[in-house]
């Protein structure tokens, strides 16, 4: 009978928004004093700040020496771009699979609009921090002014792997805050039904369940996978050979299901009843075990019909009153279905009537189960590796394709897409390929991997694969081609539009007043970098509006000028050094949703006037913009 509790309301709402903010807090003094869900408003105030907000010490849940910086990462903006490369591509025009090359972190940013809230499934392998292997060295001990500045000199910068040894002061800390921020971002991109898989060994998962456990919620907390790698680790030491590592699985929202697996033929076999609409198998309508009792639910409790007439009651076999698994309705309902079986079994020395619920095999799923001994290990993925290249081993420790066949099953609809933005040899996009392929699916893959340098004398290196992306790329293309002629279906799409990130494509014309001069004053200064051609300003006006970076492209000519058209006028450009109003009033006339010309492409401001008018009076729906 109380009006709405707001502030209960405010905190559902901020809990939706940054699930990292919510935290418990003791409310009132001595007897009276109760736990409630609160806000921590010193990581409210950073979530909502462009610089490092300076607070109290962190505490509770998870902290670490740079966790406020990483928090701040996630949020700084980047001065950079995806420019497409047309000779690393398979399909450009038409497929719907892209692989990025790049830093993952701001790849994920710059994927902020494009794929919000658009991505069903993400898989990633991050590095496992053993002490043997390399992270991202991400620096964050700098204002956002050199962060800006930097990030558009990717040529001097770059981005920098470092061996996290243990016998680094930071060991844990650098990896969770290599790992905060683009998780952080991650979570933004999935559908409210989406769910992320990540794999994981014994050295960080328990830190790894906890920062999750901030970002996506406690609730959302699916399960700890277990899977059986078939490679010992840990000799040489008196401790245990490990036999297997983990995925640790969470959702985006309640709205997020796991699909089931296929029956085996051992699965199937428990099934050996028959009848008319195929085999079954029977369970006892009686519920036994724990909350059996008749208290336990009382309107569970109620007389069946069996088929002599007599009235069937749920009674325990020491003749106490039990309960039904299911209510009056629902059992009417099971009746009317022909989901109910009869038999008469031997009680007291007497035949006596018992009833069974149906569950037949034909359209049933297995639950997944977070033990998974059944799928190939690792050794049988380098193998896989290793036949598809035709050499030596290209790449350490890959996964399984069967164990991303089994989570793309599992967490993914035949229609949607998957990313992974620590995509080592590829094997996710073999595996969606392959799921494309058995059931005429249109899944699509987003794939990001750093360039990182494969040292000399790899049997990659004598293949001319240079960086691990160059690996990538090629696995993909040559897993398409061992697919096509065989099981794929006419228009399947095994290609990829292969991008590269790169600073923006904008010239810095951002001058202090006591470095300019006169000269440079002019209005005919162009704002876009030399190196840069019309594609390249193509996908950044992409980013900038949102679209996703998938649409199909196509170049047509209009009044002797080149143009662009994505997805049938959803965005039509023209970036020729020049434009005449007569390619402007052809361009109106298609009517796009969009439209986009160079600023410098315009003789004067009166020109620039001109196309704004011709716009409004034949297409005022178009939304036009200029660079």
């Amino acid at each position: 009978m109380h009006s709405p509790d707001l502030t209960a309301t405010n905190i559902d709402k901020i809990a939706e928004l940054f699930p990292n903010v919510i935290t418990e807090a003791v409310v009132g003094e001595g007897d009276a004093a109760v736990v409630e869900r609160a806000i921590d408003f010193d990581l409210l105030r950073q979530e909502l700040s462009d610089h490092v907000v300076e607070g109290p010490k962190e505490r509770y849940q998870l902290d670490w020496p740079g966790k406020r910086a990483a928090a701040f990462a996630a949020n700084t903006p980047i001065a950079k771009t995806l420019r497409p490369v047309r000779a690393e591509s398979v399909d450009f025009d038409t497929t719907k699979n892209l692989f990025i090359e790049g830093d993952n972190l701001d790849a994920l940013k710059l994927l902020q609009e494009s794929y919000l809230g658009k991505v069903k499934l993400i898989y990633i392998d991050p590095p496992y921090n053993t002490g043997n292997d390399f992270i991202y060295n991400d620096d964050f001990a700098e204002t956002t002014e050199e962060y800006l500045a930097k990030s558009g000199q990717t040529d001097e910068e770059g981005t920098r792997l470092v061996a996290n040894t243990e016998s680094n002061g930071r060991f844990h800390s650098d990896w969770l805050s290599m790992m905060y921020p683009r998780l952080k971002l991650a979570r933004n991109l999935l559908t409210d039904d989406g769910v992320i898989f990540i794999s994981i060994d014994d050295h960080e998962v328990d830190n790894l369940k906890r920062i999750c456990c901030e970002i996506f919620g406690s609730q959302n907390f699916l399960g700890l996978v277990t899977r059986s790698t078939g490679t010992p680790t840990g000799g040489g030491f008196d401790g245990f050979s490990n036999l297997v590592d983990y995925l640790l699985v969470f959702r985006r929202s309640e709205a997020s299901s796991l699909a089931g697996l296929e029956f085996s033929d051992v699965d199937a076999s428990i099934y050996n009843e028959q009848d008319e609409r195929g085999f079954f198998l029977t369970r006892s309508l009686r519920r036994t075990g724990g909350e059996d009792r008749r208290e336990d639910r009382p309107s569970m409790y109620f007389p069946v019909e069996a088929p002599d007439g007599s009235q069937v009651f749920p009674v325990g076999p020491e003749g106490y009153e039990s309960r039904w698994r299911c209510g009056r309705d629902h059992y009417l309902a099971m009746v009317e279905e022909g989901l109910i079986a009869w038999k008469q079994t031997e009680r007291s020395g007497s035949l006596q009537w018992h009833p069974y619920q149906k569950f037949y095999l034909d359209g049933r799923a297995k639950r997944p189960s977070t033990l998974w001994l059944d799928l190939d290990g690792n050794k049988k993925a380098t193998r896989e590796l290793r036949e598809i290249f035709e050499s030596e081993k290209v790449f350490d420790s890959p996964k399984p394709v069967a164990l991303l066949e089994r989570i793309i099953q599992i967490g993914m609809t035949p229609e949607s897409t998957v990313l992974d933005f620590f995509a080592g040899s590829g094997t996710t996009a073999a595996a969606v390929l392959n799921a494309n392929a058995a059931d005429g699916g249109n899944r699509s893959f987003v794939l990001i991997q750093l360039p990182e340098e494969i040292a000399g004398g790899s049997a990659a290196v004598r293949m001319r694969m240079a960086t691990i992306a160059d690996v990538t790329r090629e696995r993909i293309r040559r897993h398409a081609a061992g697919l096509v002629g065989r099981s794929l279906l006419p228009g399947s799409d095994t290609g990829f539009r292969a991008l590269r990130l790169d600073s923006s494509s904008a010239a810095n014309a951002l001058l202090a007043p006591d470095v300019s001069s006169q000269s440079q004053l002019g209005l005919d200064i162009d704002n876009i970098k030399a190196d840069r051609t019309g594609e390249d300003l193509l996908f950044q006006v992409l980013l900038d509006w949102g679209l996703e970076l998938s649409l199909p492209i196509n170049i047509e000519e209009l009044s002797g000028h080149g143009v662009f058209v994505v997805e049938d006028g959803a965005l039509i450009a023209c970036f020729d050094q020049t434009v005449s109003l007569d390619v402007v009033r052809s361009i109106a006339e298609r009517q796009p949703l969009r439209a986009v010309f160079r600023d410098s492409a315009f003789a004067d401001d009166a020109a620039r006037i001109n196309a704004e008018q011709m716009f409004r009076e034949v297409s005022p729906a178009t939304d036009v913009k200029v660079l």
